[in-house]
């Protein structure tokens, strides 16, 4: 019960992040894009921004691409298998990201403090709060693992039953 509030909450926090970060792209290019119209040229932190707004925006919606099961998949392997074992492969699948998440946290860290005492070229912020999006994107990859290993140990995996080429509803 209480891990089922988390993930909702997680889920919700993510989704407003995630809009969030497209709102900051989506300004930082039409100044480009308006900038280019209007003077020429466009200011040169547009660029960096962007950019910016593009690592978070990959941060926050990996770890809800993967309980989707939109990221880059092997479906038509599991689509051949009987049901158990395409579980059985997927809580394998859930449990080997899990590891590689809970190994690269450590140097994720480690990565975003070398980033305290540097700057952006031309925005002037800390790169430790830009070097913090894998992190975040290795914790939230890592939690809705978990939740994916969990609901297919539970038999609560939807996509078990999805045909191939089929949209969900």
């Amino acid at each position: 019960m209480i891990f089922l509030k988390l993930r909702l909450l997680v889920e919700r926090i993510s989704k407003c992040l995630i809009f969030a970060s497209f709102c900051v792209l989506i300004f930082a290019v039409l100044v480009q894009v308006a900038g280019r119209f209007q003077f020429l040229h466009s200011p040169v932190w547009t660029e960096e921004l962007a950019r910016f707004a593009l690592l978070y925006l990959v941060a926050f919606g990996v770890g809800l691409s993967l309980l989707r099961g939109e990221l880059v998949n092997v479906d038509i392997i599991f689509s051949y298998l009987s049901s158990p074992v395409a579980r059985v492969l997927r809580v394998l699948s859930a449990f080997l990201t899990i590891f590689v998440c809970g190994i690269l946290i450590g140097p994720a860290i480690d990565f975003t403090i070398i980033g305290e005492l540097q700057t952006t070229p031309t925005l002037g912020w800390r790169k430790d709060f830009i070097h913090a999006s894998v992190l975040v994107l290795l914790a939230l990859l890592l939690f809705f693992a978990l939740v994916q290993a969990l609901e297919s140990i539970k038999g609560k995996d939807n996509r078990l039953s999805q045909e191939i080429g089929t949209d969900e509803e």
